[in-house]
């Protein structure tokens, strides 16, 4: 018995505003919510959801009680999708000269960044957007991941900026395969940080006072295991993590009114906000340096107005480390390119 082929829609009679709408739902997991983002009414989307499962032979949606869940070639399709969306959008806001033009052409990006990037690279990145009269809207989203791949494949963030080392290894294993471009914003380092006036305060921390103390952990996935642990594996010691947070700033509040220890990027203490009340010192064991870095997909490589929002980040990078923003970084090191 022969298998029945796969239905393939003819592209030539589909409309792609379908695209649209399609894109719009997987996004927000819900019919209703991607209506109010396209400013549409709850049964056109219906209507035009109906219209490309028709077109594309595939379910593409299952309703939940908590809005719709992609079936598994919707979740294939929408990588590709997204992209090319993307770079419709691009191509029509580089105005008719072909270049981007700050002041005329319209844009947002959203970029992805831990709070205390956020904090220090904000205010800089804002001026320049300001200074330059640029039409440019930024969201800003929270990083929930140490591997941003996936949002960069699939369009959810145009740009991240943070310490990726299996982002990174990922891309040098890829080589002139990877789709995805970075360059290094800064260097830091690994530090503890306690209150002033914590028992420990004031003396060298032993590797024995470390393990026996408790822990305050910064993660993003909310799982209490983290880059100190893989290096306090290697030595076959642990700690004990009593606290898990997701911001840098909830760490250094909480840090500041207890006794627990963290361990912190030192160019990350001055966005706790709780600077004046903290201490910093050596680790008893060795951690590698804190390389932070922007990665972007290379759909974006040549866009213009991508180009031009990187260089913003550059010189804000650029303002923070001269203002000392950014304890023990280095100056941008210039790594553009495939990995």
């Amino acid at each position: 018995m022969n298998t029945p082929a796969p239905h393939l829609p003819s592209f030539r009679s589909l409309d792609l505003n379908l695209l649209r709408v399609f894109d719009a739902v997987m996004a927000e997991g819900s019919l209703t919510q991607a209506a109010q983002v396209l400013s549409m009414t709850q049964p056109a989307v219906s209507h035009a959801v109906r219209r490309l499962r028709q077109a594309l032979g595939d379910e593409l949606f299952v309703r939940t009680a908590h809005g719709v869940r992609p079936s598994a070639r919707a979740q294939r399709i929408w990588p590709p999708v997204r992209a090319a969306l993307a770079g419709l959008s691009q191509a029509l806001v580089q105005g008719p000269t072909g270049r981007y033009q700050p002041q005329i052409d319209a844009v947002q990006w959203r970029l992805a960044m831990a709070d205390a990037t956020a904090a220090l690279l904000a205010p800089p990145l804002v001026a320049a957007i300001e200074a330059a009269q640029a039409l440019v809207n930024l969201r800003m989203l929270p990083l929930t991941t140490r591997d941003p791949r996936a949002m960069l494949d699939s369009g959810d963030t145009d740009l991240a900026l943070g310490f990726f080392p299996e982002a990174m290894a990922g891309m040098a294993a890829d080589g002139a395969d990877s789709l995805l471009r970075h360059q290094r914003l800064h260097s830091t380092r690994y530090v503890g940080v306690m209150r002033r006036g914590h028992p420990l305060a004031g003396q060298p921390l032993t590797l024995d006072a470390y393990c026996a103390a408790h822990h305050l952990l910064v993660s993003f996935s909310g799982r209490p295991y983290g880059f100190v642990d893989q290096a306090l594996a290697g030595l076959a010691r642990q700690r004990r993590v009593m606290l898990t947070v997701n911001q840098f700033f909830t760490a250094g509040r909480v840090v500041a009114r207890s006794d627990l220890l963290t361990v912190l990027p030192e160019g990350f203490v001055q966005a706790t906000g709780c600077e004046e009340e903290l201490l910093t010192c050596d680790l008893p064991f060795s951690m590698g340096p804190v390389h932070v870095e922007m990665l972007w997909h290379v759909r974006h490589e040549t866009d213009p107005a991508h180009c031009w929002l990187r260089e913003r980040v550059l010189q804000a990078v650029s303002q923070a480390t001269s203002s000392h923003d950014f304890r023990c970084a280095t100056a941008p090191t210039k790594q553009q390119g495939a990995v």
